[in-house]
């Protein structure tokens, strides 16, 4: 378990020195003065040359790109003062460092992450076991259908729906925000609850029949039959043989779908106005900001990389036969 743990963590720092590295010189392509992009279109030169030696624009490129690395182990000194590791630069943009913008975005997405998988998971997960152990019943059949029906709906679709009748027409709720949990616990659910109800349905759609299927080709299985002609209890046979059974290709899907939240949900974030990860991953491409998309990326790369590694060790934990080699 060690020697896999120590292989899997040094692979991940590869992965990360070498997405780091593609983009930062993938965006030296564009042909683009970054000091002038920071400084505005009224900007005179002397301002220009000023920026670029602040931003240590003025050095190699590969001058940069060590510095920025180095950075983030051991931190950077800048003009508006010390950046303290993991330093991943100061934007172009907002003369901000990209590490204090990115801790600033987290909790909402966080929150939103978070908030919204409890939920697809209790329903989504749920409603599966039910359809698989009602097989061939009238429940199976309208869990099924409703399923397909609402997995084929999308964010950008549904949200301005919900808000229109909750929102703008019948009052019953107040537009979506952030408040901090640690201010008001309160207020801070209450505005979540819509981008967590929208999210919520169209992941529980996909939990339904991603749990359906599995659970019932995991109910064919030779060890499930074997236990059921035992004359074990068929509740007992169904949870403790195919359910642990059919977890690992939804702990896959969630290990995927985590990931890709905490690196930021853009078009939740987007739909109902919310300032997370997404939305500043976004900006910072729009506004060419290396610094600002370089860090939203190698954030969202280090999510990837560490709940893949998750994964793996639940395999293990979940299916005594999955062996770490």
């Amino acid at each position: 378990m060690l020697q896999f743990l120590i292989r899997r963590l040094s692979g991940a720092v590869v992965i990360m020195f070498l997405i780091g590295a593609f983009t930062f010189f993938l965006f030296y392509t564009i042909p683009q003065d970054f000091a002038q992009l920071s400084c505005g279109k009224n900007c005179s030169p002397e301002n220009i040359a000023v920026i670029r030696e602040n931003l240590g624009l003025d050095k190699p490129i590969t001058t940069q790109f060590w510095e920025f690395m180095m950075g983030i182990v051991s931190g950077r000194n800048f003009p508006q003062g010390r950046c303290s590791a993991p330093c991943l630069g100061v934007s172009f943009s907002s003369g901000d460092f990209v590490w204090d913008s990115i801790m600033d975005r987290f909790p909402l997405t966080l929150s939103l992450t978070v908030g919204g998988l409890v939920i697809f998971l209790l329903f989504g997960l749920g409603t599966g076991l039910m359809a698989a152990w009602k097989r061939g019943t009238a429940l199976d059949k309208v869990v099924s259908g409703s399923s397909m029906v609402l997995s084929s709906f999308q964010i950008y679709f549904l949200g301005p729906i919900v808000l229109s009748i909750l929102v703008y027409n019948t009052g019953w709720m107040d537009f979506p925000k952030y408040v901090s949990f640690t201010e008001n616990p309160a207020e801070w659910f209450v505005g979540m609850l819509i981008p967590w109800a929208v999210m919520a349905t169209i992941f529980t759609a996909q939990y339904t029949r991603m749990a359906r299927s599995t659970m019932i080709e995991q109910l064919q299985e030779e060890h499930v039959r074997t236990a059921r002609a035992k004359g074990m209890r068929q509740s007992y046979v169904f949870f403790r043989y195919a359910w642990r059974g059919s977890l690992i290709p939804i702990v896959t899907i969630i290990g995927m779908d985590l990931s890709a939240l905490l690196s930021g949900a853009v078009v939740t974030e987007f739909t109902f106005d919310l300032a997370g990860i997404g939305r500043l991953a976004v900006n910072g491409s729009l506004t060419k900001d290396l610094p600002l998309t370089m860090g939203v990326m190698l954030f969202g790369a280090f999510f990837i990389l560490i709940l893949n590694i998750v994964v793996d060790l639940a395999y293990a934990y979940i299916d005594p036969r999955v062996r770490l080699a």
